[in-house]
C-alpha cells in the first residue's frame, strides 16, 4: 500500500522539464494542424493499449487502495473506455467549423467559430481516481490537438508508474510526457507558461495552480472539490436513499470528490435512514469490513490520521456514533461509519472528509437545510431525494452546485453528456466530452466578408446623410 510522502518522491530534474517544454512549444502548431484522422487514430490507439493493460491497472490499484477488481473496472475501467468511446463518436463534429448567423447590418458576410487547439498544456491529476482523472481529460486534450505534459499524484506510486508506462508506449514525447515527481516537480512545471493548465485537486491546492497560472496569464480548468451535501426529504423513498447514498458514501473508501459528503435527513425519517443505511452496510461490507475484499484502504497514513483526528473532534463534541467507529492504522483502516448529533462547529461539518465517515443531520424545515447550504462555499455537487417535484424544484432553484442528481448520487458523472466541474471554490470550467474538448480549445471566431455592405457607406467624413443612416441602423437592427 502506497505511504509516500513528499521527502521521498524523486523529482524531476528541471532540465529535463525545460527540453519537453520547449520540444512541445516547437511541435504545439504541427499537432494543431493535425485532422480528425490523426486525432482519432490516437485516441483509439491510446484505448487499445489502455484495455490491453486491464490486469495491471486492477494490481496497481489494489496496491495502493486494496480496491476490488469489479471496483476498479466500473471507476477506472470503463469511464475511461467510455470517454474515449463517446469522443471517437462525436469528434467528427466537434472538430467542424460552427456556421453562426450575421446580423443584418452586416449583410454580404457571414461568420463561423473554428475550435483551435489552445497548444501546450499541463494536466495535473490527482491520487484519489489515478486513471480516470489523467486518462480522461487527456483524451479531450488529444481531441483538442494539443501537446500535454503531465504530471500526476505521487502519493499512489503504484498507479503512478504504470501510467508513465502506458504514455510512454502509445506517444512519443514530443506529443504527450509525463513526469512523476511531488511539489517541487509540480513548482517547475508551474513556472512554465503553459496555454491552458488542467488540474484536479482540493480548493486550497487549486489556488496556488490558478495564482501560478495567472503569471503567465494561462487559462484554466480547476476540477475541485468541497463538502457536498444530501438532502432526503420527508417524501423519498428512504430504503432507495440509504441504498444509494451508501454505496456512494464508501465506495472507494469515501475519498471521492463527488461523495455525499453529509446527509439532512428530515427528522420523521432519521430513524427509518439510519436503520436502513446500517442495513446496507451490512449487506455490501459483512458484518467486518476489515474482512470484506469489496471494502478497501485510506490511501495513507497521513489522510487516516487526519480522518480519524475529525472523528474524534466530533466525538468530544458530543456526535453520537451510530454504526462502525473502528480505527486501525496499521491497515490504514476506517470501518463505514455513521455519526449523528454533532456539533456545528466540529471538523466533520468544517472541512471536507474525503473518508467513509456518515454525518447525519435532522432537519424540520427544508429553508433550514438551503440556508446552511447557501452560507458554506458553493458544493461541487449537490444531491436530493424526494417524491415531491415541487421539493425538488424549490431545492434546485434555491441553491448553486457544480452538478446535482434526483434520487441518486454520484451517477452524474458517467453522463458524457453532462457538463462535469465546480462553481467558484468547487471549481472552474467544465470538462468530459464536448465540454472537455472546449475546455482544451479556443473558440475562434472568424467573419469573413463577401461583397461590400452598408458599414462602407458610414465610413469618415461623417455628414448628416451618415447621421441619419446610423439612427436608422439603431432603430431598426
Amino acid at each position: 500500500m502506497s505511504t509516500a510522502t513528499i521527502d521521498k518522491v524523486q523529482e524531476a530534474e528541471e532540465k529535463e522539464i525545460q527540453r519537453i517544454f520547449n520540444l512541445h512549444m516547437q511541435n504545439k502548431q504541427e499537432v494543431r494542424n493535425t485532422t480528425y484522422a490523426d486525432r482519432r487514430a490516437k485516441i483509439k490507439k491510446l484505448l487499445k493499449v489502455y484495455l490491453k493493460y486491464r490486469p495491471q491497472i486492477r494490481e496497481a490499484c489494489y496496491k495502493d487502495f486494496k480496491k476490488h477488481p469489479i471496483e476498479v473496472d466500473l471507476t477506472e475501467i470503463y469511464s475511461v473506455v467510455h470517454e474515449a468511446k463517446h469522443t471517437l463518436n462525436h469528434l467528427h463534429k466537434w472538430m467542424k467549423p460552427q456556421k453562426v448567423s450575421t446580423p443584418l447590418a452586416l449583410f454580404g458576410s457571414s461568420s463561423k467559430i473554428l475550435y483551435q487547439s489552445k497548444g501546450t498544456v499541463l494536466i495535473i491529476s490527482p491520487w484519489n481516481f489515478p486513471f480516470t482523472l489523467t486518462f480522461e481529460p487527456l483524451i479531450s486534450a488529444i481531441a483538442a490537438g494539443n501537446t500535454v505534459i503531465i504530471k500526476p499524484s505521487e502519493i499512489t506510486s503504484n498507479s503512478a508508474s504504470l501510467m508513465k508506462k502506458i504514455i510512454e508506449e502509445v506517444f512519443d514525447e514530443k506529443e504527450v510526457a509525463y513526469f512523476e515527481g511531488g511539489v517541487e516537480t509540480s513548482t517547475n512545471l508551474l513556472k512554465l507558461p503553459f496555454n491552458h493548465i488542467f488540474f484536479t485537486g482540493s480548493p486550497g491546492v487549486g489556488k496556488i495552480v490558478m495564482a501560478a497560472a495567472a503569471k503567465n496569464l494561462t487559462s484554466v480548468t480547476l476540477e475541485l472539490g468541497g463538502k457536498s451535501p444530501t438532502i432526503i426529504d420527508e417524501t423519498a423513498n428512504i430504503d432507495m436513499a440509504a441504498k444509494r447514498t451508501s454505496w456512494s458514501k464508501f465506495l472507494n473508501n469515501g475519498q471521492i470528490c463527488i461523495a455525499p459528503d453529509h446527509i439532512f435527513v428530515h427528522e420523521s425519517k432519521k430513524d427509518e435512514y439510519i436503520a436502513s443505511v446500517k442495513k446496507y452496510i451490512k449487506k455490501f461490507f459483512s458484518d467486518d469490513a476489515s474482512k470484506e475484499s469489496s471494502y478497501g484502504r485510506i490511501v495513507n497514513q497521513m489522510h487516516h490520521q487526519r480522518i480519524s483526528k475529525y472523528l474524534e473532534d466530533a466525538i468530544e463534541k458530543g456526535g453520537k456514533i451510530e454504526a462502525g467507529g473502528k480505527l486501525d492504522k496499521t491497515q490504514n483502516y476506517i470501518s463505514p461509519t455513521i455519526i449523528t448529533n454533532l456539533s456545528e462547529d466540529s471538523d466533520l461539518l468544517q472541512e471536507e472528509i474525503f473518508g467513509p465517515v456518515m454525518p447525519i443531520i435532522a432537519y424540520k424545515d427544508i429553508d433550514e437545510v438551503i440556508e446552511k447550504i447557501n452560507s458554506k462555499e458553493t458544493p461541487l455537487a449537490l444531491y436530493i431525494y424526494s417524491k415531491s417535484k415541487k421539493n425538488i424544484n424549490y431545492v434546485l432553484n434555491n441553491t448553486s452546485a457544480g452538478g446535482s442528481c434526483v434520487n441518486h448520487n454520484a451517477i452524474h458523472y458517467f453522463n458524457n453528456n453532462l457538463p462535469f466541474g465546480g462553481s467558484n471554490n468547487s471549481g472552474i470550467g467544465k470538462a468530459k466530452g464536448i465540454f472537455g474538448f472546449q475546455a482544451f480549445s479556443n473558440a475562434r471566431g472568424v467573419y469573413q466578408q463577401h461583397i461590400p455592405n452598408a458599414l462602407e457607406l458610414l465610413l469618415p467624413p461623417y455628414n448628416d446623410f451618415k447621421q441619419k443612416l446610423i439612427d436608422l441602423t439603431i432603430k431598426y437592427f
